[in-house]
């Protein structure tokens, strides 16, 4: 039986009451709870529902209003534009032989910046081309470069050796690129100028008709992968590219060959330190040849110096000398200060002249106007030019285009040098009689005789014949200078009866029985004038000893001339005698042969034979077939 519990003292309340723990009061929920829990899982229920409208909105956009732009920006990422380039125009002979063209070649780039392995992938690429792994590799590790050729002009063979390395294409890839060549070597090569690897312009025809000759590039669109790849090409491009416009230049190449092939012989020969030879048609200023030496080939321009670069037929000048006493005797004869019958008094080879003392080779008494220019009296010809006054002098000079740019159009052409005539001494008159105090260019030299051959006009060179479709050529030079193409510069620098005596008569006979007898030709009427001139040693002020500017220049027929040639000369260094007779006139005799007989121009038999039978070279003969020429 269990006990019950004893009842409670009463007088043990109080301390029990001190003892017990405290009895709590139940909780009680705070009045309004329940509204703030709505509340929040409102607002919580609320910022979902705009959330999604946002988002429902977004999409609303995106899929109804920014549909094709975003459209369009997709393709732009998966597409990109390639340009297509087009080729430069043709340059062509005047017989349609090609001088200079393009072919495609492929050239491998590629992109660092996407470049994970640089020094495996430089191995590779490079073992395949020949290319220095090291330095390629360099060019790799530039993470800021977004483009670097890595060879331009790949081979074919190189080509297939890149191909088979499977590189990735989002890094490495091929262009087209137009290469520029010159079939004929380095056959008018300061004509032409050339092309460099970036398809710039340096000098010659390509670069005075950069803005005919050159194309409009095209473009197409492709598409590439994720990864890249090219996935698609489409067949037509966007816009297809525009060929240039190929240009017939006034150059004949077998004659070029001609003048080149004797101008080699001379350099050969004498060594000089430069040489140019030009042949002209007269009668209408085209240029058939033009040649200077030192020169280069155009397919292979590197390492090639200043002095090689320069056209000497263009950017060259010289004291002319005695190739330059037509001009003043034709000024003379024109303004009626000399007459073709009367005598001049050579003062038996010597005389002064204020503080000079001139001198002819040979001692000489009274000459007819004539012999004063078949022996290159130079006495003579400064009492002829004292005739005429400064002022009519500098009038004659400047009516035969020195002094100024004949107009050929090519880039580097000047205008020689002809002082003032405040600035002359009192023995400039005499000084340029005879063909000092003032310096040429072989191309003015050849037009000023070009404008006696034909009678008194005096034409601008002209290098250029037409556009290859038959166009004029409208489009202006580099730089926006229009060039003198389609309708080069005329003037009359002298009358049609003194310009025909002095080509049938005096310079006839230098050929027959003067200074020029070794260019005269069996069946030909050939006329010349040689010139001999010392150079001005500029350390001394006065002319040089030893150092000479030979000259000759010669035409025929002399009844209707058909043909000019001129050799220039410069510094001759071999032993010998350096006469323009001697140095320069057995090459322009043979040029102007082998020309006469490659445009099958008529031999008359009743022209006087040369007394030495070894006048010229033996070379082709008009009956012969000419040299080949690609």
């Amino acid at each position: 039986m269990s006990a019950e519990p004893a009842p409670l003292d009463p007088s043990h309340a109080d301390t029990l009451a001190a003892t017990a723990p405290p009895v709590r009061a139940p909780l009680l929920r705070r009045p309004g709870k329940p509204a703030n829990i709505r509340l929040r899982r409102g607002m919580i229920v609320g910022m979902l529902a705009l959330g999604g409208l946002a988002v429902a909105a977004r999409l609303v956009q995106l899929q109804v209003v920014e549909r094709a732009r975003l459209a369009e920006r997709g393709t732009r990422q998966k597409s990109y534009v390639e340009l297509l380039p087009a080729p430069p125009g043709d340059l062509l002979d005047r017989g349609g032989r090609v001088l200079a063209t393009s072919v495609v070649a492929r050239s491998l780039f590629v992109v660092p910046e996407k470049i994970a392995d640089p020094w495996p992938s430089a191995q590779r690429v490079a073992r395949a081309l020949g290319l220095d792994a090291g330095r390629l590799c360099e060019r790799l590790q530039r993470d800021d470069k977004k483009f670097a050729w890595v060879k331009r002009r790949l081979t074919p063979e190189e080509e297939q050796a890149v191909g088979a390395l499977d590189l990735p294409p989002a890094a490495w890839g091929f262009r087209d690129e137009f290469v520029r060549r010159y079939p004929q070597g380095a056959l008018a090569a300061h004509v032409l100028g050339l092309r460099d690897v970036d398809g710039n312009c340096r000098g010659g025809l390509e670069q005075s008709l950069a803005a005919v000759l050159r194309g409009k590039p095209g473009r197409r669109t492709l598409y590439r992968d994720a990864r890249g790849r090219v996935i698609d090409v489409p067949d037509d491009a966007d816009i297809p590219p525009q060929s240039g416009r190929s240009v017939v230049t006034t150059l004949d190449s077998i004659v070029q060959l001609y003048a080149e092939r004797e101008l080699d012989r001379v350099v050969a020969e004498w060594k000089p330190r430069g040489a140019v030879a030009l042949v002209a048609d007269p009668a209408s200023g085209e240029i058939l040849a033009m040649a200077s030496r030192p020169a280069f080939d155009p397919n292979r321009p590197e390492g090639v110096s200043e002095e090689v670069w320069m056209n000497r037929a263009i950017a060259w000048m010289y004291e002319p000398g005695s190739t330059f006493k037509p001009f003043v005797v034709a000024g003379a004869l024109e303004r009626g200060r000399v007459r073709p019958d009367e005598e001049i008094d050579c003062a038996g080879g010597e005389t002064h002249l204020a503080s000079r003392i001139f001198h002819d080779t040979h001692p000489f008494g009274l000459l007819s106007v004539a012999d004063v220019l078949v022996k290159s009296s130079n006495i003579g010809m400064s009492r002829i030019g004292a005739r005429l006054s400064n002022a009519e002098l500098f009038a004659t000079i400047a009516a035969f285009g020195f002094g100024r740019v004949p107009g050929s159009g090519l880039p580097g052409e000047i205008g020689g040098l002809v002082h003032p005539v405040k600035r002359w001494s009192s023995y400039s008159n005499a000084s340029l009689s005879i063909g000092q105090e003032l310096a040429v260019t072989p191309l003015q030299m050849i037009a000023a005789h070009a404008a006696l051959a034909n009678g008194g006009t005096l034409i601008s060179p002209k290098l250029v014949l037409r556009t290859l479709d038959g166009r004029t050529l409208d489009a202006p030079a580099e730089g926006g200078r229009e060039l003198p193409l389609s309708t080069p510069l005329v003037s009359r620098p002298t009358d049609h009866e003194s310009a025909r005596w002095l080509i049938e008569g005096p310079m006839r006979d230098v050929v027959l029985r003067g200074t020029g007898t070794r260019a005269n030709l069996p069946g030909y009427s050939v006329f010349g004038k040689t010139g001999t001139a010392q150079k001005l040693d500029p350390a001394t002020g006065t002319y040089s000893a030893d150092k000479y500017v030979s000259s000759f220049l010669c035409g025929a027929p002399a009844a209707a001339p058909r043909v000019l040639v001129l050799v220039v000369v410069d510094e001759p260094t071999t032993s010998g005698t350096h006469y323009g007779g001697t140095v320069a006139a057995p090459a322009a005799a043979e040029i102007l042969r082998q020309t006469l007989g490659y445009l099958r121009v008529p031999r008359d038999n009743s022209v006087p034979q040369p007394r030495d039978a070894t006048v010229g070279r033996t070379s082709i003969d008009p009956g012969q077939a000419v040299p080949a020429v690609r």
